[in-house]
């Protein structure tokens, strides 16, 4: 994203001048923060090349699902023979763009939405496809995108499994009916972003906005809210069996992980290997992947060699 993270959480679509500065929607609980956020850390370390000869140096923002999906791309470059350097933890996109600029840094996980946004505030791409079509025309000569992964953190509407089996919900479309007896809650800035447009596209009107915050995921358990902002890779979203609706009319847009690379550095067998980890590369996989490193305290290597392992790319 940009979102790369702090404590979390920057939101999805916000106003136009917070997206220019590359914020993004993440859930809380040790995800992402798609790039955004305050520059690099006092301490932390940053990229100072791009290594001798053929090296591919793999960069990482300042939060954990980034640094776990770098350690992803890294350990599958090197599964190829490819040889990489690493350098996580950097700090947000506005450090780490200028470094894939200049050929500190080859690779990145990006967030393509919250890329776009930061490149170009005023874009309405919101599909996967027009997003990548706009990021294409966008980027400078010497910055490309590979292939996205169906893998995204973004907003959700969640509901617990209860509610969604006793009410027949899988969509957002599927909460007209009901709304106006559910309570919903998330961070307090979204009933003013998203109230207004919940109304015009999906025509809900709910009962009752609660500002939840980081609470949201709990709040839908325990039953004080029926309806929650949960960002999609939120490792709650696995702990307590919620279910994020789909979001038919794209609402929320695309934001999928993808490589963002100096194209100067990165040569086909590279170039593969990462389209390899974004073919496999799910939301739901990422989401019980996040939970191993923000939940069980798991180290992002040792969990990013047995994905890998587990899809035959390690």
């Amino acid at each position: 994203m940009s979102t790369i993270h702090r404590s979390r959480r920057a939101v999805v679509l916000g106003t136009l001048a917070a997206l220019a500065l590359g914020a993004t929607a993440c859930g809380s609980s040790g995800s992402g923060d798609p790039l955004g956020g305050a520059s690099s850390a006092a301490g932390s370390p940053a990229a100072s090349g791009a290594g001798s000869g053929s090296t591919v140096v793999v960069g990482s923002a300042n939060f954990p699902e980034n640094v776990l999906l770098g350690s992803i791309y890294s350990q599958a470059l090197k599964a190829k023979g490819v040889k990489v350097e690493e350098k996580f933890n950097i700090g947000s996109r506005e450090v780490l763009y200028g470094q894939l600029q200049n050929g500190s840094l080859t690779v990145l996980p990006e967030y393509n939405g919250s890329l776009l946004a930061y490149l170009d505030a005023k874009s309405t791409a919101v599909t996967t496809e027009d997003v990548n079509a706009a990021l294409t025309k966008t980027l400078p000569a010497a910055l490309g995108i590979l292939d996205s992964s169906p893998a995204e953190d973004k907003d959700s509407l969640s509901v617990t499994q209860e509610t969604a089996d006793k009410y027949g919900l899988k969509s957002i479309t599927d909460l007209a009916a009901k709304a106006g007896e559910f309570a919903i809650g998330g961070p307090p800035e979204f009933k003013s972003r998203r109230e207004q447009q919940l109304k015009d596209v999906y025509g809900l009107t709910f009962k009752e906005w609660k500002p939840t915050g980081d609470t949201t995921a709990n709040a839908l358990k325990d039953g004080a809210i029926q309806v929650g902002n949960v960002f999609t890779t939120d490792p709650k979203i696995v702990q307590l069996k919620l279910v994020p609706l789909t979001d038919p009319k794209n609402i929320f847009g695309a934001q999928n992980v993808t490589p963002l690379i100096n194209k100067a550095g990165v040569n086909p067998t590279a170039t593969a290997a990462l389209n390899a980890v974004s073919a496999k590369l799910d939301t739901a996989g990422l989401t019980a992947l996040m939970k191993r490193v923000a939940v069980d305290k798991e180290d992002p290597s040792t969990v990013a060699k047995d994905w890998l392992k587990a899809n035959g790319l390690g």
